[in-house]
């Protein structure tokens, strides 16, 4: 069941992907917009800002994923990639480049709208019930504003990075599990990809300018998941 109506800006190259797909979001009650190419993506991101993206990687004109972190410099909308890539490699690279979520093509319509459901619940709920502002030593979080600052420097996150830090933030001292967090913030359980939770954890680490061997923050607890520390 799709969460609720939502302005999605579609872009395939392919028309018959486009009809297939446009007609399925409708017929759930999206507004759809598509384009074919990502120059075009980009201008109705930043113009008419959409609720969700969903993006194919073989456009004609800029590579997917140059566009994906194009995007991701002028927007924060979810952005949900459309792929025949499978590889491990291929999807950390998605998302370091600022994907929410993908899907491997061929894909159903019930399986795209079910990822559609689960991205919009998640932004939203963000949005109308988190907290004004976390504070945790000299790291500032304001989940409402998807802001956050270390010692007063404001930290370039992706949105998924964001979602991760608020998450620990809200739980400082707790253990979180890694399942939890792909349960969580991902609003998954996908069996085996819980490697993802690693790799934006590692990124965390970088911007936050700690190391896995001298933590401040993020706190590995072994075979078990990871917690927020208060350093002072």
């Amino acid at each position: 069941m799709v969460y609720a109506m939502a302005m999605i800006l579609l872009v395939e190259d392919d028309r018959i992907i486009t009809a297939a797909l446009s007609r399925a979001l409708t017929d759930a009650g999206h507004v759809v917009r598509p384009v074919g190419r990502a120059a075009d993506a980009l201008k109705i991101v930043t113009d008419e800002r959409p609720d969700l993206v969903i993006l194919d990687l073989g456009l004609p004109d800029i590579d997917g994923t140059d566009a994906l972190r194009m995007m991701r410099s002028v927007s924060d909308v979810p952005v949900i990639v459309a792929t025949a890539r499978r590889s491990e490699a291929d999807i950390i690279s998605l998302l370091s480049a600022g994907a929410d979520d993908y899907v491997t093509k061929p894909f159903s319509g019930g399986h795209i709208l079910a990822r559609i459901s689960a991205v919009l619940r998640r932004s939203r709920a963000a949005t109308t019930e988190a907290p004004s502002a976390i504070t945790v030593g000299d790291l500032m979080i304001n989940p409402r504003q998807r802001r956050a600052e270390l010692r007063g420097e404001p930290l370039q996150l992706t949105r998924r990075e964001f979602d991760v830090l608020a998450y620990l933030a809200e739980r400082v001292g707790q253990v979180i599990s890694r399942r939890e967090l792909m349960n969580e913030v991902w609003n998954q359980a996908r069996i085996g990809e819980e490697q993802t939770i690693d790799v934006h954890i590692s990124w965390l680490r970088r911007k936050l300018g700690e190391t896995a061997a001298q933590p401040r923050f993020l706190h590995t607890v072994r075979g078990v998941g990871v917690m927020m520390v208060d350093p002072r």
